[in-house]
């Protein structure tokens, strides 16, 4: 792999200390001098290292981004490095104070440090942490350290990137997405957003990148090094940096980025918001990124099996003798409950009671801070008279190729993906006739726990003779946590086509032209046929 270029000139980097003490010993071993202090980064990040012995074999060695420097006087100063805890280690703090012969040295000693830590020249193939900007990292400011740390801890593990690596239609979707527009790639700079296994940044070595930057959190880059190592035609135009992108800093900006930061009804996870601000600090101006639009789509379904299903699971707490104990009194309580939980499976098109309305999310125009809160109107033609037990969603993303527009979508009937479909189930279902106008509120507010709290109301308004002189005839709402649902697995149920409705029908959203990406709304997008095209201004 390619070695990353200078930025700046090295600071003074060789010194020599009078003696040091090393704290992490009892009692505080001393080792007199003189003694060689060198400032460096053969190991791929900055460090300082101080010899013990001429031979130069045995030294001890700071890591510069967790590294403090204070002065004790005028030529005794104190060292101290942060411990660290991962998944697969624990290292702790360690301290020495040294002692300069001449406050001369000690003055070039402190000036050399800070230089080091605001200016470093990274070197070597890889970029193990990659290099973190000093701030406090905005990501650790709105997400919750005990979420985060659960987050990339499942994203560090090989099973679940097999998983996804195994939903073909997934990996397939990229796949071709970026070998169908390798216009986009050849000779040009790639970042991958949250590079996983590394899969998409050998996709894009694949197309003819000039140099990806696979960047990536969790342990996974470690093993994504080992996939790249293992591809080397590929992988010597591809650095793995392991870091936060809303921390690590890049040599040089990204003519497109790459990305798969997709959950659950799209902003499950909060990584668009990561895309977000890759693209704010990474991208050159009208550089393209894969994915480039996302749609959320909702519909009223209709799933009388589903809505027994989850009311049943609280018939435990009618239990008035559960070992002597009358369990009554929380069965409201477990039964609201119950309707809190997202529901997660692939379900049968025809549940759908009216064609879809959609939510576009450009990924190349929208602020990070618009994805906070996503509040969307719903309004909907009852197409068969019915109950609405809620409301049905699903997703799909547009890669805007040169070449090609790909979209991968996860809607029903199509092929099914790790994603499946969600259905917010009302514990109050509604009823409507053919023709009944459903209005409502898709309302989601995001939390630190890296998802979103969804607050969903659906009415039915008044149909039939003097319909436009009336109000609401019933109301549902519920509060939904999207961190939490409740994962159906199950075959979806043989149903019958209701009435006239044809299979797919009301799956129109497909076909449908959506407002334009453009601010005043007066060009619009729709999903390419065989023969299409799309234009996203």
């Amino acid at each position: 792999m390619d070695t990353l270029p200078a930025q700046n000139p090295k600071p003074h980097h060789n010194f020599t200390v009078d003696s040091i003490n090393l704290l992490a010993s009892t009692p505080p071993k001393h080792v007199s001098g003189p003694l060689s202090a060198v400032f460096g980064s053969a190991s791929g990040f900055p460090e300082l290292q101080f010899f013990l012995e001429p031979d130069g074999q045995h030294s001890i060695n700071f890591d510069l981004r967790t590294t403090q420097l204070f002065r004790l006087g005028e030529l005794q100063s104190l060292c101290v490095s942060e411990g660290s805890e991962t998944v697969k280690e624990k290292t702790y703090s360690k301290g020495i104070t040294i002692q300069f012969k001449e406050e001369e040295e000690s003055s070039s000693f402190h000036g050399a440090f800070e230089q080091w830590k605001s200016n470093v020249t990274i070197q070597g193939s890889t970029l193990p942490n990659g290099t973190i900007s000093s701030s406090k990292s905005k990501f650790d400011d709105k997400i919750e350290s005990s979420s985060a740390k659960m987050y990339f801890h499942y994203y560090g593990q090989l099973l679940h990137q097999q998983n996804m690596l195994q939903d073909y239609v997934r990996t397939g979707s990229y796949y071709a997405a970026v070998m169908e527009n390798q216009a986009d790639f050849a000779g040009r700079v790639v970042v991958d957003v949250g590079a996983g296994s590394g899969i998409l940044s050998l996709f894009a070595a694949q197309a003819g990148a000039k140099h990806v930057y696979a960047v990536e959190a969790s342990e996974m880059a470690d093993y994504a090094q080992k996939l790249i190592a293992g591809n080397p035609i590929l992988g010597q135009r591809i650095t793995v940096i392991k870091g936060k992108v809303e921390d690590v800093e890049l040599p040089e900006k990204a003519d497109i980025l790459i990305s798969e930061p997709m959950g659950t009804l799209l902003v499950n996870e909060r990584m668009l918001e990561s895309y977000v601000i890759a693209r704010d600090r990474f991208l050159v101006p009208n550089g393209k990124m894969f994915p480039t639009v996302g749609r959320i789509h909702m519909a009223p379904f209709s799933d009388e099996y589903l809505y027994v299903e989850v009311a049943n699971k609280a018939l435990f707490w009618q239990q008035q003798n559960y070992y002597g104990v009358d369990l009554t009194a929380l069965h409201g309580t477990a039964f609201q409950g119950y309707f809190s939980q997202p529901v997660v499976d692939a379900f049968d098109p025809r549940l759908l009671v009216a064609p879809a309305v959609s939510h576009v999310i450009n990924f190349t125009t929208i602020k990070e801070e618009d994805l906070y809160e996503i509040d969307v109107p719903l309004k909907f033609s009852a197409s068969v008279g019915t109950r609405v037990h809620g409301l049905a969603c699903w997703f799909d993303v547009l890669f805007n190729g040169s070449t090609v527009q790909r979209w991968l979508t996860t809607a029903p009937g199509a092929p099914t993906t790790h994603w499946y479909q969600l259905r917010c189930v009302l514990s109050q279902p509604i009823y409507v006739m053919p023709g009944q106008e459903i209005t409502g509120r898709l309302h989601m507010i995001a939390h630190s726990a890296q998802s979103y709290t969804i607050n969903l109301t659906m009415s039915a308004k008044m149909w039939g003779p003097g319909a436009e002189q009336g109000g609401i005839l019933q109301t549902s709402s519920c509060r939904l946590d999207l961190k939490e649902p409740y994962y159906r697995m199950s075959q979806p149920q043989a149903y019958s086509v209701a009435q006239d409705q044809q299979p797919n029908q009301l799956l129109q959203s497909q076909d449908l032209q959506l407002p334009s990406l453009d601010d005043d709304g007066s060009d619009f997008i729709q999903p390419p046929s065989n023969d299409s095209t799309v234009h996203i201004h």
